[in-house]
C-alpha cells in the first residue's frame, strides 16, 4: 500500500525570497511524524503571500497530487499580504469554521493577540484543508487542539484511514 499523501504549504514571501529560512513548514511534518502511525509523505511547497499562487498550489496538491490532508501555514493574520483563508475559501466547496474558532480559543491563552488569527479550514474534494499560524510553537499548539477531529473529518469525505499514535494524540471516532 502507497504512503498517504499530506500536503504541506508554507505561504512566506520572505522565506520563499531566501531572507531565512522556512522553519514552519518542517514543523508542520515534525508535529505529523509524531501524530501519525500511518505511513504517509509529506508533499511540501513553499510559496509567496500571493492569493492566486496560493489558490493554485491547493488546486495542484489535491487535485494533481493526490492529498487527503493540506496543512498551509503563514498568511492567516490581518496584514495586507495576508491572503491564506481567502485563497483556501475560493478554493473550497464547504468550509469548517469550527477549525478556526477552536485554534484561536487554544492561541488566546497563550497570546492576546491570537484574535487578530484568522485561520480557517474546508473541504475541496475528498480532501480537508487546514490553516495554521506561522510561529512553529502555535502550530503545535493549534494541530494539539484540532487534530483528533482530522482522521474522522477524512474519513466522512471519503479518504484514507489515518491512523494517530495514542500516545500522542488520539483521534476521535464515534462508534457506531
Amino acid at each position: 500500500m502507497s504512503a498517504i499523501k499530506i500536503g504541506i504549504l508554507t505561504a512566506s514571501d520572505r522565506a520563499s525570497a531566501g531572507v531565512y529560512e522556512d522553519l514552519s513548514g518542517p514543523a508542520i511534518v515534525e508535529t505529523l511524524n509524531s501524530f501519525l502511525l500511518s505511513a504517509w509523505q509529506p508533499v511540501y511547497r513553499l510559496i509567496g503571500d500571493e492569493r492566486a499562487l496560493i489558490e493554485a498550489e491547493l488546486i495542484c496538491l489535491i487535485d494533481e497530487a493526490g492529498c487527503c490532508l493540506v496543512v498551509t501555514t503563514g498568511g492567516t493574520g490581518p496584514a495586507l499580504r495576508d491572503v491564506t483563508p481567502e485563497a483556501t475559501e475560493a478554493v473550497c466547496e464547504k468550509m469548517l469554521p469550527g477549525f478556526g474558532e477552536l485554534m484561536r480559543a487554544v492561541s488566546l491563552k497563550y497570546v492576546p493577540t491570537a484574535i487578530l488569527s484568522r485561520q480557517t479550514a474546508g473541504i475541496r474534494g475528498g480532501a480537508l484543508i487546514v490553516n495554521l499560524p506561522g510561529k512553529p510553537k502555535s502550530i503545535r499548539e493549534c494541530l494539539e487542539a484540532v487534530f483528533p477531529a482530522v482522521p474522522y473529518c477524512i474519513d466522512l469525505i471519503g479518504g484514507p484511514y489515518l491512523e494517530t499514535n495514542p500516545e500522542i494524540i488520539r483521534a476521535f471516532r464515534p462508534r457506531s
